[in-house]
């Protein structure tokens, strides 16, 4: 199963995503978790070690590599380079493993003017095309506020986007901007998870304000959220609710 997972800034997009990491990982599959946010921090929900994380390097940064690859020097525009670099071997020579969770950092491309196509770019779609296309793995990536990283050659490839939002009406105009850029590039399956519940009739005004986008499932408020980042914990260990509410949504994708 291949999952983009998007929404607001600090809606629990990658509170979601881990606890979503931790339970496949527990049902025996394989999982390569992709943080493609501009300011990772998916690590830290999963909890994984310190020295670990530090070891990440975005793929967008490795500036070696994508010259080695590509034949461009990164931030560069106007030269010459390879449109279908190697990539196969990054997700497992540049992420870390804990728990049977594979973690790869993407970064952000930071383009030099509206559509422009540079070397870091071309490299980073070719990386997720190929996870998407070749990878026998549950793969869940932690997206930002938008669907930037998939476009039209790879959006097919994503078995669903889950668009997760707060019980606000401007989470819920943000899911429905979401829900627009995923239409546009033909995204099949994208469904609605609320978020940070906190009673019925939270639940009630999300599935009343959903912006045409089916409700999978809800992940509540819990105290255990902020005692795990104050731990640096997985989630998934201090919060019983919240795992079974994810082992939920899980059953309810594979119904599918």
């Amino acid at each position: 199963m291949k999952l983009a997972v998007s929404g607001k800034g600090g809606v629990g997009k990658t509170t979601l995503t881990s606890l979503l990491a931790y339970t496949f990982a527990n049902q025996n599959y394989n999982v390569l978790a992709i943080d493609a946010d501009p300011s990772p921090c998916l690590g830290d929900a999963l909890g994984f070690p310190r020295e670990l994380i530090q070891g990440l390097t975005p793929i967008a940064e490795m500036h070696e590599l994508i010259h080695e690859r590509t034949g461009a020097q990164p931030g560069t525009y106007g030269s010459i380079f390879k449109m279908n670099p190697r990539v196969d071997d990054i997700p497992d020579r540049f992420s870390a493993t804990h728990r049977g969770i594979k973690l790869l950092e993407l970064g952000a491309v930071k383009m030099g003017g509206s559509g422009c196509i540079c070397a870091e770019s071309v490299l980073l779609k070719q990386l997720v095309t190929t996870i998407l296309l070749q990878r026998n793995e549950v793969v869940l990536m932690d997206m930002y506020a938008g669907v930037e990283h998939l476009g039209r050659a790879t959006s097919d490839m994503v078995d669903a986007l889950l668009i997760v939002a707060e019980p606000t009406a401007r989470s819920l105009g943000t899911a429905a901007q979401i829900k627009q850029l995923a239409t546009d590039i033909k995204i099949p399956r994208f469904y609605l998870v609320g978020s940070k519940v906190a009673s019925q009739a939270d639940r009630d005004f999300i599935a009343a304000n959903s912006p045409g986008l089916p409700v999978l499932g809800f992940i509540s408020a819990d105290p255990a959220v902020l005692s795990a980042d104050r731990e640096h914990k997985p989630v998934y260990d201090l919060a019983p609710k919240l795992a079974e509410e994810t082992r939920a949504i899980v059953e309810e994708l594979k119904k599918g």
